[in-house]
């Protein structure tokens, strides 16, 4: 927690005044009883002297007043701890969400989606919640037992030591369910990750589902998961809720001990009934304010997990980050490999690409061609940095790629992925994604190089229309299409298609590249396609196969040479004649 607070920021201020007032109330809730004591001790003297009303009116109005203070000051600092702990919360999630935008491709594979979200949510609002009883309570317990025990000192400091029994029984039992409780707490975090992958991935792929009528399948296996948190919650809170029972067996018992002990004293005439009165009422404000410091004890094991579970993300470090002095300008699209490799796992034995040695001139049409798996995607993300090479350079406009600012780099590059994302809103305001300051002639433009104009302004809103969340309102081809326009308006140097016209026609695909050809003449074009017949007019064709580049040329001469290539594109001719 003490990591975390710097979080607070502004909110600081309502965190430290709330535990102000929360003393405010405390001492006024503590003399309360010395008040009562004096009535009391009165009134059990009537029949030996008068009671002089004038002094218990005086008594009773101050008993009401040092009630209303303590209600202010206790609706003052809860107000003041919400309000910090909400701020707090609110700062927390901002930074966690910041942080995982600034994470590399690699560091993001290294948590989960549903991990990060359940981090972003279930984990802060525990963080939460316990931040609000650090600023409450781990400041009234103890000043609550402190002043409790002051003033039951000095009514009877004998029977105080019935306290010396009591709270080391406390302290280990709450030790010992600490140590049993956070491993516990640490697996039914990972549960929760678990359930909420397979909400997300059922959530996502619902089409894919309703298709296979595989609904039952999936409401069985979400029926595991649950079932899976609800046994791991159980065997967490088997462990916490024995803190209750311990608490109050010593509670009731301290109670019975000062009753019979206190009742000999009273007897004996050594102690008056309103100050045994009021020791009772501080005896159980001790062991109130140690059962709430039990609980925020419990508190604290609970939240411990999910504290280190969101320090993992705010700590982890970003593999790939903008050097200093970086260089904020790209020449131009030339691109450039220089004995490449690359591993996902770092391991020289696991590697995707093998000694990648190319080089594209700025403006070139560059095809992309090999079996799945053999590299290709892996190849082209080096080109933007959303992976950095294991060994070997990948230099873009005559600069290695780790020398450039992040940002400038990624804006030199647009890439349309195999993936094709679109996100909840309209039309522009998706193609917006790529230049937020395009205007509807820079808009309508990019939407003609990537022919999705007409199909636009087909609907009835035309670049109005809300594409609904994930882009459901459009079909694949069309969807891909936005991408490209998409990707378009960032008037890039280098331009990477993967696997981008996939789901469109051949003409549409054919008239797309001509019109990137013709349009954008001195932007570097690297196409991957499963289709030859989608790179076979690119100015050069690279021929990929399990991470090393096998041949390189134009499609007449690895026609001539390349059996790969060769055999792939008879096997197309084939099915196509067919």
């Amino acid at each position: 927690m003490r990591k975390l607070f710097r979080y607070a920021g502004k909110y600081k201020i309502y965190l430290f005044l709330a535990p102000i007032l929360i003393i405010g109330e405390v001492v006024m809730e503590t003399f309360i009883p010395q008040l009562i004591a004096q009535l009391i001790n009165m009134i059990s003297k009537a029949e030996e002297t008068a009671i002089d009303m004038g002094e218990m009116l005086k008594l009773g109005g101050l008993m009401v007043l040092m009630a209303f203070l303590s209600l202010g000051f206790g609706a003052g600092s809860a107000r003041a701890a919400s309000v910090g702990a909400m701020g707090f919360s609110r700062n927390l999630r901002h930074a966690l969400f910041e942080k995982v935008q600034h994470f590399s491709f690699k560091n993001i594979d290294k948590f989960s989606t549903a991990s990060l979200v359940t981090r972003l949510t279930t984990d802060v609002n525990q963080t939460q919640n316990t931040l609000m009883m650090l600023v409450r309570m781990a400041f009234r317990s103890p000043v609550m037992f402190i002043m409790a025990f002051y003033w039951a000192w000095r009514l009877n400091p004998s029977l105080i030591t019935i306290l010396l029994v009591a709270v080391p029984i406390l302290i280990i039992g709450l030790v010992t369910i600490t140590r049993l409780a956070y491993p516990r707490f640490r697996v039914l975090m990972s549960k929760y990750d678990t359930m909420n992958g397979s909400v997300q991935e059922n959530l996502t792929g619902i089409r894919v589902v309703k298709a296979f009528v595989r609904e039952t399948f999936e409401k069985s296996k979400f029926a595991r998961s649950a079932d899976d948190l609800m046994d791991a919650q159980r065997r967490a809170e088997k462990i916490v809720i024995l803190n209750g029972p311990l608490m109050q067996i010593l509670m009731n018992g301290c109670i019975v001990a000062v009753l019979w002990f206190g009742g000999r004293q009273i007897v004996g005439g050594t102690m008056e009934l309103g100050d045994l009165t009021a020791f009772i009422t501080y005896i159980t404000q001790i062991l109130m304010s140690l059962m709430i410091l039990s609980f925020l004890f419990v508190s604290f094991v609970m939240s411990r997990a999910s504290v280190a579970r969101i320090l993992e993300v705010l700590e982890e470090v970003p593999d790939i980050e903008t050097p200093e002095n970086a260089k904020t300008e790209v020449a131009d699209g030339s691109i450039v490999f220089e004995h490449v490799d690359f591993s996902y796992t770092g391991t020289e034995e696991r590697a995707v690409l093998r000694d990648i040695s190319l080089n594209i001139r700025s403006g070139e049409t560059v095809g992309l061609i090999g079996a799945t798996g053999s590299g290709k995607t892996t190849l082209i993300s080096l080109i933007p940095r959303l992976y950095d090479a294991t060994a070997g350079r990948v230099l873009v406009g005559g600069a290695d790629v780790r020398e450039y600012d992040t940002a400038v780099l990624r804006d030199a590059v647009s890439v349309v992925l195999q993936k094709n994302v679109l996100f909840s809103g309209s039309i522009i305001d998706n193609l917006r994604w790529g230049n937020e300051h395009a205007t509807e002639e820079e808009i309508t433009a990019a939407c003609k190089v990537a022919q999705a104009d007409d199909f636009v302004r087909s609907f009835p809103d035309g670049y109005e229309t809300d594409l609904g969340q994930g882009g459901v309102n459009v079909s694949g081809g069309q969807k891909q299409r936005l991408c490209i326009a998409r990707a378009l308006l960032k008037s890039p140097k280098v331009m990477i298609l993967d696997d981008a016209t996939s789901a469109v026609d051949t003409a549409t695909d054919a008239r797309i590249r001509e019109a990137l050809r013709t349009q954008m003449p001195e932007t570097t074009k690297i196409i991957i396609a499963q289709r030859i017949a989608s790179v076979m007019d690119a100015d050069r064709i690279i021929v990929l196969d399990e991470g090393r580049i096998v041949d390189v040329g134009t499609h007449e001469e690895l026609m001539q040479r390349s059996d790969i290539y060769r055999d792939v594109y008879h096997s197309q001719q084939k099915g196509g004649d067919e």
